[in-house]
């Protein structure tokens, strides 16, 4: 059951699916952006950084480089609307604000702008690799509020909306598939980053418990490194000898779009990688399209076979307790 918030007042509905993309300013968000609205979708284009509207005209050149700090949510709506005759709007938000409201506001912000939400897509992630001993308390608890809080705050104000779309609500988050190696030399960040797919397995369950129809929520992380501001600046600390092992952010956005035309049974609960979704599922052979350098052979960072993280007893749930349902026959008990 979808839970209960205060609604805005809903715009009349625009007739096109809508996707809100937070984490959208560079890299792989804008590219994902960019494509839903090629696709059809209404956008909105989400992140913390913006453009001041009236410096649009005088930016040069024109889109900026999407790995770059000049490549913000307004640019990113501004080129969806002017070069691709797309539809998009650019609402900022703060996914580290520990109490949510920046996140309650932009979901309330995109359905007086459209009037329905369809599609959720998390993107907005900190990063700290490092140990333990070397990762500061304020560093951890930055990145659990981008990634793992930040997530179920976003998912909590959106799904009332997810579940009346007429498209199917979907959700797609960028997290990995839980795996052991993961957490080597970045523990802090593994454990922000594996809980956002422990809540994707278990919003899943959710879904098919409620035999709710429709709807699915999938994790999707890439199989091999691809290009963004986190990895130019690798590149500038070694010259341009890592180009070869990247791919451009079309990889990523392809799997997504390819995830949100899957039958809703296909792809719920699935942490996905974008290699092999892509060709499994939707038969695609050449990649060589997506290296950043023509030619090479990028290296796979994910492996190629993962654990099996069902259990012998797997639909066995014993005696179900439900603290929401019991504490509310506790009130009505007071009253």
């Amino acid at each position: 059951m979808a839970p209960s918030i205060d609604k805005p007042v809903a715009a009349s509905p625009i007739d096109k699916p809508v996707a809100l993309v937070i984490g959208a300013s560079r890299g792989i968000g804008r590219q994902i952006a960019i494509d839903l609205a090629k696709k059809g979708y209404a956008v909105v284009v989400s992140a913390k950084s913006t453009t001041d509207p009236s410096a649009l005209a005088s930016l040069s050149p024109f889109p900026p480089d999407p790995n770059s700090a000049l490549s913000t949510i307004t640019t990113v709506a501004h080129e969806i609307t002017t070069l691709h005759s797309g539809t998009a709007l650019a609402i900022p938000c703060d996914t580290s604000d520990p109490t949510g409201s920046s996140l309650k506001i932009l979901i309330a912000s995109t359905i007086k702008a459209y009037g329905h939400l369809d599609v959720l897509i998390y993107n907005s992630g900190a990063i700290w690799w490092s140990s333990v001993s070397s990762t500061p308390l304020k560093r951890y608890q930055l990145m659990q509020r981008v990634n793992a809080d930040g997530l179920y705050a976003a998912i909590q104000f959106a799904l009332p909306y997810l579940h009346e779309s007429t498209y199917g609500g979907r959700i797609v988050v960028v997290c990995p598939p839980i795996y052991s190696r993961f957490f080597r030399g970045k523990t802090a960040y593994a454990m922000g980053k594996v809980a956002m797919s422990v809540l994707v397995k278990g919003l899943a369950m959710d879904f098919e418990r409620e035999s709710v129809k429709g709807m699915a929520v999938s994790g999707i992380w890439p199989a091999v490194a691809i290009e963004s501001a986190a990895t130019a600046n690798k590149q500038e600390e070694k010259h341009s000898e890592l180009r070869g092992d990247l791919r451009h952010a079309t990889i990523f956005s392809d799997a997504i779009l390819g995830v949100l035309e899957s039958p809703a049974e296909k792809v719920n609960g699935k942490l996905l990688l974008d290699e092999d979704f892509l060709r499994e599922q939707w038969g695609v052979k050449d990649f060589e399209k997506y290296s950043v350098v023509k030619g090479s052979r990028p290296r796979r960072i994910m492996p190629r076979v993962l654990p099996d993280l069902t259990v012998e007893e797997q639909d066995d749930e014993g005696a179900r307790y439900d603290s929401a349902k019991e504490r509310k026959k506790k009130k009505g008990s007071k009253l």
